[in-house]
């Protein structure tokens, strides 16, 4: 039996997962989590042998777990399943321990492969993402200003870049409009940027957004 944990705070995607796998996977078992502490308290609780996680939760983001998730069960293996830009959170999740990323428009094809991949023990990287992944190792990227951000800050530019208000980042977020406004101060201080407009041009010139 495959035991697989469902994270994501959105019942219908939850499942119409299980739908998928349950439908191209033998002897599968999905578990459900709506939020970061659900899943935390699921991984201590249960041995589950695969995680799909999506990043944007309320509370703490699937980002910000993965710490904690690589200490509670250092072989886990978490798939990101998101709808954020892969060439910007893809490498962010692999870096931070994730052992494969998908666009939530995947087809449900794509996610099956990459599931087979993981459970076997392999990672899932898109082409495109794995051929960032070696101009990284060449070096021929330099390192951008956004990439000092924190997981949550660069969740809130990505955001700020697609034109979401402050109100509706807090509510989107499940954070307070002043716990949002610090973090806005904190990443204009870290990219020396002074306006938000120069924020949301900066996501739009360097492709964060669609």
């Amino acid at each position: 039996m495959i035991k697989v944990l469902l994270a994501d705070d959105h019942a219908i995607l939850r499942g119409g997962l299980k739908e998928i796998l349950v439908r191209n996977l033998k002897s599968v078992e999905c578990g459900e989590a709506e939020n970061a502490e659900q899943v935390l308290t699921q991984v201590r609780e249960h041995p589950w042998d695969l995680l799909i996680l999506d990043i944007t939760m309320p509370g703490r983001s699937g980002l910000d777990i993965l710490a904690d998730l690589k200490l509670l069960r250092p072989d886990l293996p978490v798939l990101i399943l998101s709808m954020l830009p892969e060439d910007q959170f893809g490498k962010r999740v692999i870096k931070a321990g994730a052992w494969g990323y998908l666009k939530k428009e995947s087809a449900p094809e794509e996610l099956i492969e990459a599931v087979r991949r993981i459970l076997a023990g392999g990672r899932y990287v898109s082409p495109a993402l794995a051929e960032k992944f070696a101009l990284d190792l060449q070096g021929n990227v330099d390192r951008l200003p956004h990439e000092a951000l924190s997981p949550r800050e660069f969740e809130i530019l990505v955001m700020m870049g697609s034109g979401k208000a402050m109100g509706q980042i807090a509510e989107e977020l499940h954070l307070s409009g002043t716990t949002v406004s610090t973090y806005r101060a904190r990443i204009m201080e870290k990219m020396n940027m002074s306006t938000t407009a120069e924020l949301i041009r900066y996501a739009v010139r360097s492709h964060l957004v669609d």
